[in-house]
């Protein structure tokens, strides 16, 4: 009786191949690498900190850097598929046209023609699990060729066909596919949707295995990494809390499943600002990982503890830690490796920031050199990566366009890669960061109207760095005299912030003043005054006083209150001049907001 079981791919796994078998139900590999994690002022995007890329997505077919033409329409020939015999000789032969790389539209042909014949052989009008089956391998077809959105009714059809009550095969075959199309949805940078695809599989998993089967553990922490991507830090914690307490009970003392989870837990820590309790995770992996002969690993978690260090300001000790694993990696990897670069960005960052500028450019250019030339099997995502961190490095140099033209590079590396799309609008917002500190607005809006647009449609229209990137295009829409574009976005920006980080939030705050400016501006003098009002009482009662925005704001609130007692007509003073009354630290200001909250982590 099979068991249900979350499938994963090794860490060393080759290309996306389509391996269907009986016992995993048409589950699609997943083979694309995870980016490292850095600290570097960075899109926030964390990936999974684990020696396993059970997060990674499944790839389209790359074996051709050419356009793929239009696929050609599969025509089924109904005539002959009510033969019982039928449906099964056509899956083996998907399968094993899969096998033997001829091709995956010939492939889709068969599995096609499989699943009508299933559905046609059907007894008393019930459904087959071969037809579940049939269709999971079709949807996999799908990915492979990069069309999801076909795979995704045809995935939501198939997890209609088995009933959980009707026993464990039931079970496993409802399972797959509600992960399936959790990776689908992910795939098209759904991110909501997947998570819900995701929780639903690990109800079924935890209604046929119990809630401590070691099966159970592995979904916890695929759907915690999903959380993870998602932002959602207390919703992984609590599943990353729930998976080693099940590798406590069933699994070996500092075994590889407990290190993979506490560097999750430990990137969820840090995530959160608690990080004494990300250290102490790390060094109980990293103990865990030097009993397994893991060297590699023990090099990357010495480079996640270096993070640490840096972030509590102990900088001797991150220096130590990163110069540990550089060794390992040069010795290990070779000099030109991109995890050698990733060192060398995390030591420029911490150059910066001890003030050794000069060391700190010369680690950026050795890492920029790497990226150039990069050794054969690095992935774009890993160049991105790395040409993001050092963007960032290059924009506290105050050369944003040279940051500019690194994030452009990093943005078009992700262009075509499917699940990137969260990726590519952490950029793109960067970039509308950049524009804006050089002046050049409609740029900037540019960039912010693409990033909002893909972040709405990823699904994380709710989370706080959704809401900071609405303020940022407000910002750009006042600048080019869009007042009532802005007061929507700064509208927007407010619920969000208020809801994910609180009214008494530095960047809740800040949505505050920008609105109340806005509604000056367009005449709603009475709403602007309630809002001062409230920020002011916000300040004196929660905040305190000292706080220099404490006199500007109440200096504000003054004018506003004469001008309304004079005539609720006169003409409203300069929005800039409301927002600040300098250009200069308008644009250092949401600098500083903006590397605050989204990029250093």
């Amino acid at each position: 009786m099979p068991g249900i079981v979350s499938v994963k791919t090794p860490p060393e796994a080759p290309p996306l191949r389509i391996s269907v078998s009986e016992e995993t139900n048409g589950r699609v590999d997943r083979s694309e690498p995870v980016i490292p994690k850095s600290n570097s002022p960075a899109p926030r995007r964390p990936p999974s900190p684990s020696p396993s890329t059970s997060r990674a997505k499944p790839s389209p077919d790359r074996s051709s850097g050419k356009k793929k033409s239009p696929p050609e329409k599969v025509v089924i020939d109904e005539s002959s598929l009510d033969n019982p015999d039928l449906g099964p000789f056509l899956l083996k032969l998907a399968r094993d046209t899969i096998a033997s790389g001829e091709g995956p539209n010939k492939a889709l042909d068969y599995a096609l023609r499989a699943a009508k014949s299933f559905e046609k052989c059907a007894v008393d009008g019930e459904p087959s699990l071969d037809l579940a089956m049939s269709l999971h391998v079709v949807a996999a077809i799908y990915c492979s060729l990069a069309r999801f959105e076909e795979a995704i009714p045809v995935l939501e059809t198939a997890i209609k066909v088995p009933e959980v009550s009707k026993g464990a095969d039931h079970a496993l075959a409802a399972f797959s596919g509600y992960m399936q199309l959790g990776d689908t949805h992910s795939m098209l940078g759904q991110l909501d949707r997947s998570i819900e695809c995701y929780k639903d599989g690990l109800k079924i998993q935890m209604e046929a295995l119990g809630d401590t089967d070691p099966r159970v553990a592995e979904t916890c922490r695929y759907l915690a990494e999903a959380h993870v991507q998602a932002m959602q830090f207390d919703e992984a914690e609590n599943l990353c809390k729930k998976t080693l307490e099940i590798h406590r009970v069933h699994s070996p003392p500092a075994s590889l499943e407990e290190a993979a989870d506490r560097r999750l837990m430990a990137l969820i820590c840090e995530a959160k600002g608690d990080y004494e309790a990300a250290l102490e995770h790390l060094v109980l992996a990293s103990m865990a990982m030097i009993a397994n002969a893991q060297e590699n690993e023990v090099a990357a978690i010495d480079v996640s503890i270096g993070n640490i260090y840096l972030s509590l300001s102990r900088f001797d000790e991150a220096v130590f830690s990163y110069q540990k694993a550089l060794t390992v990696f040069k010795s290990s990897k070779g000099d030109n490796h991109p995890s050698v670069a990733s060192v060398f960005v995390r030591l420029a960052d911490l150059y910066y920031k001890t003030g050794k500028l000069r060391e700190s450019r010369s680690y950026c250019e050795n890492a920029l050199r790497i990226y150039a030339k990069p050794v054969p099997g690095t992935t774009a995502e890993e160049i991105a990566c790395g040409l993001t961190e050092i963007s960032a490095i290059y924009e506290l140099f105050n050369e944003p366009e040279e940051a500019l033209k690194l994030l452009l590079k990093a943005m078009k590396l992700l262009e075509d890669k499917p699940g990137q799309q969260s990726t590519i609008a952490g950029i793109e917002a960067r970039m509308g960061v950049m524009f804006y500190m050089v002046g050049r607005y409609e740029e900037a809006h540019s960039s912010f109207e693409n990033a909002v647009a893909k972040l709405r449609a990823g699904g994380e229209r709710k989370s706080a760095f959704f809401g900071v990137v609405l303020n940022q295009m407000g910002l750009s829409s006042v600048q080019l005299f869009k007042i009532d574009e802005a007061a929507e976005l700064f509208e927007e920006a407010r619920r969000i912030l208020e809801q994910e980080c609180g009214p008494c939030h530095q960047d809740t705050l800040g949505v505050y003043s920008n609105l109340a400016a806005t509604y000056d501006a367009l005449g709603r003098v009475e709403d602007a005054i309630e809002i001062l009002e409230y920020v002011l009482k916000l300040r004196e009662e929660k905040l305190g006083t000292a706080n220099p925005d404490f006199d500007d704001e109440k200096k504000r609130l003054a004018e506003l209150l004469k001008e309304a007692g004079k005539s609720r007509n006169k003409k409203a003073k300069s929005l800039e001049n409301l927002i600040d009354p300098s250009s200069k630290t308008t644009k250092k200001e949401t600098s500083r907001k903006w590397s605050a909250f989204g990029f250093r982590s």
